[in-house]
């Protein structure tokens, strides 16, 4: 994979946990099925207008990116593209439990899928977003299709709007609330025991660039759950695109805890670089190396948020002892 296509798919994949509904719901009653038996509908409004979805779907294919929300609010889908960024034929480690039945259709930033496979699921309700736009018709030929939005970086936002289109929304506060709980112990528990006033910061290193999280991914962890200190001299990050830093950028930003994230090809250039090795963090031994799988995209997954909270202070201490 080439820098650029990389570049790429870093400044699109935020969205992958990043996504957005716009609708309304009501419910209808649809038209009697094969067993003349009354079969339930409702509609929503999507990116493309209004869709009449089953009110209890059971044959879900995701291929927007959002497949561990649907598992949180109590769908198993049988279709996915929530696939490992470095590996589009497996699923991101923290997903292999959940995601075990589900057939893999490709990745959710690309913006065709396996439409065969998809054909062959016999899916009764099929969810995209805006990046696979050039196949909701032929899919909404399949099944009833909704297309959601790709949001910013309001992670928050976008699970309760997936939980509204489900009808779900008490199941996704209760997870929500669970959540920040775990966050706010967590931050808590690290400043007891590293500094009230440290700072942390997070970044993907990848073919000579350097990725700040900030308002996404591993970052917003940090900063927006788990309200540990950022350190001075961050670039602010306003849309999807992670900010990009030199070396020298990288310099002037003032970390006293480093969480590196990147390939061991990525990780062995950056710490053969002098001017990494000339950070305080590095030469205080306050690195924590990350493998760019699943690390680069877990912080865009509620799942893999919800995972990290349990490993960070873990991760921390392993450096610090």
């Amino acid at each position: 994979m080439n820098s650029n296509t990389f570049k790429k798919i870093i400044t699109t994949t935020i969205l992958a946990g990043l996504i957005v509904f716009t609708f309304t719901g009501c419910s209808s009653s649809g038209s009697p099925n094969e067993n003349d038996s009354q079969a339930e509908t409702r509609i929503v409004t999507d990116a493309k207008g209004e869709v009449e979805i089953p009110a209890n779907p059971q044959r879900i294919v995701d291929i927007s990116g959002n497949s561990d929300i649907f598992h949180i609010l109590g769908y198993e889908v049988i279709g996915t593209a929530n696939s490992d960024a470095y590996d589009y034929t497996k699923y991101p480690s923290y997903l292999e439990d959940i995601l075990k039945d589900a057939a893999i259709l490709g990745f959710s930033m690309q913006d065709t899928m396996d439409i065969e496979g998809i054909l062959a699921l016999d899916p009764d309700l099929i969810i995209i977003s805006n990046v696979q736009e050039k196949m909701y018709q032929q899919l909404s030929d399949v099944a009833p299709t909704v297309m959601i939005e790709m949001a910013q970086i309001d992670w928050i936002e976008d699970f309760k709007k997936v939980a509204s289109v489900m009808e779900n929304e008490d199941a996704a506060e209760a997870w929500l609330v669970d959540y920040r709980q775990k966050a706010t112990e967590a931050g808590e528990s690290i400043k007891s025991n590293h500094g009230e006033d440290s700072t942390y910061l997070s970044f993907l290193a990848s073919g000579g660039q350097i990725y700040i999280f900030d308002g996404a991914g591993l970052g917003s962890i940090l900063y927006d759950d788990m309200g540990l200190s950022k350190p001075a001299g961050m670039p602010e990050q306003t849309n999807i695109s992670l900010p990009v830093v030199t070396y020298e950028g990288l310099a002037s930003i003032d970390a006293d805890f480093i969480f590196a994230v990147g390939t061991p090809d990525d990780l062995a250039a950056l710490t053969e670089n002098p001017v990494w090795n000339s950070l305080e963090a590095v030469k205080n031994n306050n690195v924590v190396e990350l493998p760019a799988s699943p690390y680069f995209i877990q912080g865009y997954s509620s799942i893999g948020r919800a995972l990290f909270l349990n490993e960070v202070e873990g991760l921390i201490d392993g450096i610090s002892n």
